[in-house]
């Protein structure tokens, strides 16, 4: 019987390797401002917890343990303004880009069955359709939500734009997604870094959204960003208890579970607010000498008020402004990976060391 392979899209960073070897060219060398992968040195914290934890020779629980459910139970009532939840609403996960992609599969989503997510995104949304065959809608608008759409994605912080939806915005979103019946889950992975104050951005979970009904409704976090902990994969999903008793028995079957090793520096990570502190301070610095020297250069910044990336245009297509800074060594990545029409915008990663981020400073300020 013949084989039919997934259709899915091309990588889209593939199409950049050319633009970074033009980068890497650079007579003073190369300026990565593409990924978004932490490059400060995970928390000494937990660290030590994860070494502490290595005699791992019995098979974790995918639920988690105790332990680090209460521990996720108690973050979201700390720091997120989300009380009442019990170790029932939270469930670890193998990072948040593996629930990203495999959600609308855990969920039994199929042909017929939309997902919607923001017009500028992420682009393992629409993947995550795609491999189980629905159709994928691009809209920030949830007037325009077609009927049978089965599952709706926010993303709050917004990766690339940095875009914050407030609480009336929440709010709507989730009576669209209940009138039509389907499941909403929000994205909230760079929720602690907020660059209009002190305090993270609203919860899709918060009561002044939601009230005491978290039915159908999921938030979603990872710890890559806050705690520098990418290379551990560690991230949880939390909300609707059925739903994640649904999620919990297909992953059982599946396997996907996170290792014990790791569900123990969660917990650490989880209970320690200075080192998150710390590392937020590290990224607004950088930023404040980064966009100032973008705006120097002739670029304008939209939203950006949140999260890991700036969200910057000349005005022109994309792939001109990467071809542009790649002549000066420095890599960036075009609107079009994110679903821009017509891709004007390029994100920035202030995901570099404090010498990068000076040296493409320097490197601003003779374009501009």
């Amino acid at each position: 019987m013949a084989r039919t392979p997934l259709a899915l899209p091309d990588f889209p960073w593939d199409a950049l390797v050319p633009y970074g070897t033009i980068a890497r060219t650079h007579p003073d060398g190369f300026v990565d401002l593409s990924v978004g992968s932490p490059v400060d040195p995970t928390p000494q914290i937990i660290r030590e917890t994860l070494a502490a934890a290595t005699d791992a020779h019995a098979y974790p629980t995918t639920t988690g343990t105790v332990q680090l459910r209460e521990a996720i139970v108690e973050w979201f009532d700390r720091r997120r303004g989300v009380p009442g939840l019990t170790v029932n609403n939270v469930l670890p996960t193998v990072g948040s880009k593996e629930l990203v992609a495999l959600l609308p599969l855990l969920l039994g989503l199929g042909k017929g069955d939309v997902v919607v997510h923001p017009s500028v995104a992420y682009p393992t949304y629409a993947i995550g359709a795609a491999l189980v065959g629905a159709t994928a809608v691009a809209s920030d608008d949830p007037a325009e939500w077609p009927e049978n759409t089965a599952l709706v994605w926010l993303n709050s912080p917004g990766n690339p734009d940095g875009r914050v939806a407030d609480v009336d915005q929440l709010r709507a979103a989730v009576a669209r997604a209940r009138e039509l019946g389907a499941v909403i889950a929000s994205d909230e992975c760079y929720a602690e870094l907020n660059w209009n104050g002190p305090d993270p951005t609203p919860s899709i979970l918060d009561p002044e959204v939601i009230g005491t009904d978290r039915s159908s409704v999921l938030a979603v976090y990872s710890l890559s960003k806050q705690s520098n902990l990418a290379g551990y994969r560690a991230a949880f999903v939390a909300g609707c208890s059925a739903l994640i008793s649904e999620l919990l028995a297909v992953r059982k079957h599946a396997g996907l579970i996170v290792p014990g090793p790791v569900q123990e520096a969660m917990v650490t990570a989880l209970r320690d607010e200075a080192h998150v502190a710390h590392q937020r301070e590290l990224y607004r610095a950088r930023r404040a000498k980064l966009l100032p020297a973008l705006t120097r250069a002739g670029f304008y910044v939209d939203d950006s008020v949140a999260g890991l990336y700036l969200w910057a245009t000349k005005n022109e297509d994309s792939w001109q402004t990467v071809g542009d800074l790649a002549q000066s060594g420095i890599l960036v990545v075009p609107g079009s990976f994110y679903g821009e029409e017509p891709a004007r915008h390029v994100r920035i990663a202030l995901t570099a060391s404090d010498y990068t981020i000076a040296d493409a400073v320097a490197r601003l300020e003779l374009l501009s």
